[in-house]
């Protein structure tokens, strides 16, 4: 059963905007204005039928961990007096896909009623795709945060959001720019407090077509505050695009999972460098097969135990007794590995092991810039053993429930940022040759063909791939398109 539609004004008013805590820089670019005719709000020519797909992250949802979100706009639903633009949601998060609706202004397009399985994303994409309706909406009377004119230079004052009280949202430049929309002139807001916070927009189009903002921190390196990228566009859709994809959510309904996380399991563990201090925090107490668990862990110095490190570049792994790596959490959401800049992070992981001890490794590369290579001298692990309790409702699953593939969440992953142009060729090749090598896909009797100059890969493979990471369409389909690469020699195997 869908879960009920409830107002999101409150819930904001509840949880803010996730800044309270945060020291803000104080430099601030105050100068704007570009020389383009016309105006812009949000939510400008959006229409029955859009269809939308992002990629997004934003800071308060995962750790800023991407998602992508797919939004079809089927027409208008009342709320009371109030009309809305009634769109439907396809939310892929790591293993999970959740699709539900979201109630978005007229005005703003921002939402206003959301099923209860959307509230995160929903207040996500309120903090990111939505954020520009505190100063451009569709409302001519408001002389403040009505359309705004390309020429003004200035839309706005931040506030704290952007680092002091003179920190503005300006008009920087006009900037071409390649897209799913086409080749387009777009006009690049943002705030320049510390580091370049930069929106682009497009006049006519009601969302901005990317964004990267960051936290304004006094740091050297500031978390990303949110950031996104449009990955495909579409007008006139008339057929739930939805339909035939199943959304994962309801696995968790029914094994009858924990999902609020009170009572934490603590305790502190040195890596086995003994470079750092590993403090983590897991809940429930004891976790129950098929469920997920919520970790909070903190990475301190093993000469201060109140200190904090930062830049820290780790893993999650699941390992056996010998402490050879089963899973890895980072691969499972289509990762190499992760980063966190402060220290303290935060992850939902789900249990894929059976009842009994499993052994979560707590893995550390390193430290330093996230776009360089991490200092090794700073790297171990610590491993922490958990009791997995075992769920009897695992076995009773009905055939609403898509069972667990064979092939990994990341391969899937991978897939589908290859189709949309977010890794190269390659990439996608070294993935789909760890299937082979490892038996995960098994390859009918086929010919290998020679290597050739020209080994571009069809654009239907690209979006068969899509397809599949989507699953829309099954595992067999997919494999024939495999079996293609290897008859022209695109992909080898030994």
């Amino acid at each position: 059963m869908k879960n009920k539609l409830v107002p999101i004004s409150l819930l904001v008013i509840l949880f803010g905007m996730g800044f309270s805590s945060i020291s803000y820089a104080q430099s601030a670019q105050t100068s704007g204005g570009v020389d383009v005719d016309g105006k812009w709000y949000l939510g400008e020519g959006l229409k029955k039928g859009d269809y939308f797909e992002y990629t997004l992250c934003e800071m308060n949802l995962n750790a800023c961990t991407p998602i992508k979100l797919k939004m079809w706009i089927k027409g208008e639903k009342q709320n009371f007096s109030e009309t809305l633009w009634d769109a439907k949601i396809l939310v892929s998060d790591g293993n999970k896909i959740i699709k539900g609706s979201l109630g978005l202004g007229k005005t703003t397009p921002e939402p206003i009623l959301f099923d209860d399985d959307l509230f995160d994303y929903a207040m996500a994409f309120k903090s990111s795709l939505a954020w520009l309706s505190a100063f451009a909406t569709g409302n001519e009377d408001d002389r403040i945060h009505g359309p705004q004119e390309f020429k003004n230079a200035v839309w706005g004052k931040l506030g704290p959001i952007g680092g002091g009280s003179d920190a503005q949202l300006i008009t920087n430049r006009v900037e071409t720019i390649e897209s799913p929309i086409g080749v387009v002139e777009s006009v690049v807001i943002g705030w320049y407090s510390g580091n370049d916070n930069e929106i682009w927009i497009v006049d006519n189009f009601p969302f901005p077509i990317k964004a990267l903002t960051y936290a304004g921190i006094t740091a050297n390196n500031a978390p990303i505050m949110y950031q996104f990228d449009l990955l495909d566009y579409k007008e006139n859709v008339t057929d739930d695009p939805f339909k035939d994809i199943e959304e994962t959510i309801q696995r968790e309904e029914l094994l009858e999972c924990p999902t609020e996380f009170f009572d934490y399991e603590s305790g502190r563990i040195s890596t086995n460098t003994y470079s750092m201090m590993i403090q983590y925090n897991y809940s429930p107490e004891i976790p129950i097969e098929g469920c997920n668990i919520d970790w909070k862990i903190n990475f301190i110095s093993k000469y201060n135990d109140v200190e904090i490190l930062d830049q820290i570049h780790y893993d999650i792994w699941v390992v056996d007794e010998k402490g050879n790596r089963l899973r890895s959490f980072a691969q499972d959401i289509g990762e190499e590995k992760l980063f966190n800049e402060f220290g303290r992070v935060h992850h939902l992981i789900p249990i894929e092991e059976k009842a009994g001890i499993a052994r979560y490794a707590i893995f550390v590369y390193g430290t330093g810039p996230e776009q360089e290579d991490p200092d090794v001298d700073m790297g171990g692990f610590a491993v922490v053993e958990i009791e997995i309790e075992e769920n009897p409702l695992l076995e009773k699953l009905n055939d609403n429930v898509t069972a667990p593939s064979k092939i990994p969440t990341w391969i899937k992953n991978n897939a589908g940022w290859w189709a949309d142009g977010a890794i190269d060729d390659e990439a996608f090749v070294q993935g789909i040759q760890f299937l082979i090598k490892e038996k995960i896909i098994q390859i009918p009797s086929t010919s290998q063909g020679v290597i050739s100059e020209d080994s571009t890969i069809p654009t239907w493979i690209k979006n068969n791939a899509g397809w599949w990471a989507d699953g829309a369409i099954d595992d067999g389909t997919f494999v024939n398109g495999i079996k293609y690469l290897i008859e022209h020699g695109i992909v080898r195997v030994s």
